[in-house]
This record gives structure tokens, C-alpha cells and sequence, in this order.
């Protein structure tokens, strides 16, 4: 136990077969369980981890016949790890990537009651970044501002680290089957956190690479990503701010996002306008600045209001 707390660690695992042993073997004494999941990997990553719990009583193999995504293998250890009346459940990945002498600071806000998620950050200044490639960097640093404006935690850093900590409670709130299964699934549970009103911290810790290769195809995942936040901030307008509650700042967003595409279709009609009926432009293109820059008031009001909801509290 840590703190009077009993804590489980998943480690979601696909074709990890050179480094999930280090990884069980890094995981610190006062944890209670260990929830180690393969993801129907094709190599030897799941009889390692099978001959790992022979020697380590706290290793729960689990085994999926088909892959499920790392969202999918972190979704089955929080399961387990309810069922087996864990208190924290943290979750550190099975390519050593982790530091676990990190994970005390993930779990010391959560013990103290004072948030339910903790989450790791790398990105907070360019030495803990040391390692991180510059391509890697960008593609973060575009996800992590989709990411604010869709789950509403607009002081998070890095929402892409999969270094977390979370609450028993919070794991009985949310539906942990509607979690998106791939690599979006920790940006998606910030969704579901944020609208049930969990709080959230950042715990600043360094990156650390080694011989693990990340499987993320950025080119191909920024666009995906991108979607799924689109329909995640949909979901959680609806869901925090008309069915379990209300708040005017739906209206504002949707003020915001008609005004700015009529302030669109103006401009096209000003092109239209000047370079094929060849009048002047002023005007369509005045009206076209104006009606712009209300769209965009609209916007940031809507932004405002929903920072003014950040962490005030849980609501269930």
C-alpha cells in the first residue's frame, strides 16, 4: 500500500517482448497489483509476462485474443483493478518508457483528494523534453491545444502521456467502455473526466527513450485525432452543458461557429464581387471583417466561460 492506499499499475503491452520484463521489473514494492496486458501480441511479450507472475505474486497477466488498441488493453487493467478494490490505478507503459521513481508525484495529488486524474508532462521546458524528436514535438504541441479546447482542461500540458494516475471514483463515473480504444483513448477520457467535473494536475516529469520506438504514424494520426476531438467536444457541450446542467456558452460557441462561416462566404462573395462582376471590394469585404470579428468574440466568450468551469468541483 502507498499512503493507506491500495495501488494498481496497468501496463498495456504490444509486441514489447525486449522490454516488458524491465518494466514489471521497475514497478516500485508499494504497489499492490500489477495489471499486465497483452495485446494479443505476435512475439514472446505474453509468455514473458506469464513466467514474470510465477516469480512476482502481484503480476496479473491478462491476454487478449485479438487487439483491442492500448486504450483497449489499459480499459481491461482498469477493470481488474476494480474489481480488485483498487484505490489509485496508475498506468505506465510496457516499453520502459516511464521512470517509476516519477510515480509517487502522480499519486500524491490523487491520495490527497485534491484531483482524481493526475497526468505526466513533458512538455513544460525544453530539458525535460531532451529526447523527444522535433517532428514528435510539433505533433504534440497541436494535439495538446485541439485537446484544451475540446476536453476543457485548458492548463494541461501534455494530455497525450500515457504516465497517469486516476481515482477509484473517477473509474466508477465515466463509462469506461464508450473510451476510444486506440491511441486517442487519453484524450477521450479527459472528455469524460472534464465533463463530469473531475479535476485534473499535470505532474512535470523528463521524458526518457531508450530502445522503444513509438507506433504512432503522426501524419495519419494528427487527422484521425483531430475528428474524434471534433465529436468529443460535441459530446461534451451536449452532455455538461444542456442534459446534466446549462450553461449559455453552447450558445456562444454556436454563435461563434455560424457567424465565422457566414464571415467566410462573405469573403468568397467579395472575390466574386471584385474579380469576376469587377466592382469594388470595400464593402462585401468590410461586411465580411466585421461579421469575422463577432464570430471570433463569440469564440473566445465561449472559451472564457468554460475556463471559468475548470476544476470547480466534482458533480457525481
Amino acid at each position: 500500500m502507498y499512503r493507506n492506499k491500495k495501488i494498481g499499475v496497468v501496463i498495456p503491452a504490444y509486441k514489447e517482448e525486449l522490454l516488458i520484463v524491465p518494466t514489471l521489473e521497475s514497478v516500485p514494492d508499494f504497489v499492490d497489483r500489477v495489471y499486465a496486458v497483452n495485446d494479443a501480441s505476435p512475439d514472446r511479450t505474453g509468455s514473458l509476462i506469464d513466467s514474470y507472475a510465477e516469480r512476482d505474486s502481484r503480476v496479473v497477466p491478462i491476454h487478449h485474443q485479438k487487439n483491442k488498441g492500448v486504450g483497449g488493453a489499459i480499459i481491461s487493467g482498469y477493470k481488474e483493478a476494480l474489481s480488485d478494490g483498487m484505490d489509485i490505478v496508475a498506468v505506465m507503459a510496457g516499453d520502459n518508457q516511464m521512470d517509476p521513481t516519477f510515480l509517487p508525484e502522480l499519486l500524491d495529488p490523487v491520495v490527497e483528494g485534491v484531483v482524481d486524474y493526475s497526468v505526466g508532462n513533458r512538455l513544460v521546458n525544453e530539458k525535460f523534453r531532451q529526447g523527444m524528436s522535433k517532428w514528435r514535438f510539433v505533433g504534440n504541441s497541436v494535439l495538446t491545444l485541439l485537446t484544451k479546447i475540446a476536453s476543457g482542461y485548458w492548463q494541461l500540458m501534455d494530455p497525450q502521456n500515457g504516465y497517469t494516475a486516476i481515482s477509484r471514483r473517477a473509474l466508477e463515473t465515466i463509462s469506461l467502455d464508450e473510451i476510444y480504444p486506440g491511441y486517442g483513448y487519453c484524450n477521450d477520457l479527459l472528455v469524460w473526466l472534464n465533463t463530469f467535473g473531475f479535476r485534473v494536475r499535470n505532474v512535470p516529469h523528463p521524458a526518457r527513450y531508450g530502445l522503444e520506438r513509438s507506433k504512432i504514424k503522426y501524419s495519419t494520426y494528427i487527422v484521425r485525432l483531430s475528428w474524434l476531438l471534433l465529436n468529443a467536444f460535441i459530446w461534451r457541450m451536449k452532455t455538461k452543458y444542456i442534459v446534466l446542467s446549462f450553461h449559455p456558452l453552447v450558445f456562444f460557441y454556436c454563435a461563434g461557429v455560424f457567424f465565422t462561416f457566414i464571415s467566410f462566404l462573405f469573403g468568397l462573395y467579395a472575390l466574386w464581387f471584385k474579380f469576376i462582376m469587377n466592382n469594388s471590394i470595400f464593402v462585401p469585404a468590410v461586411v465580411s471583417v466585421i461579421v469575422f470579428g463577432i464570430g471570433v468574440q463569440f469564440l473566445l466568450s465561449a472559451m472564457m466561460f468554460d475556463m471559468q468551469e475548470e476544476n470547480k468541483g466534482v458533480w457525481y
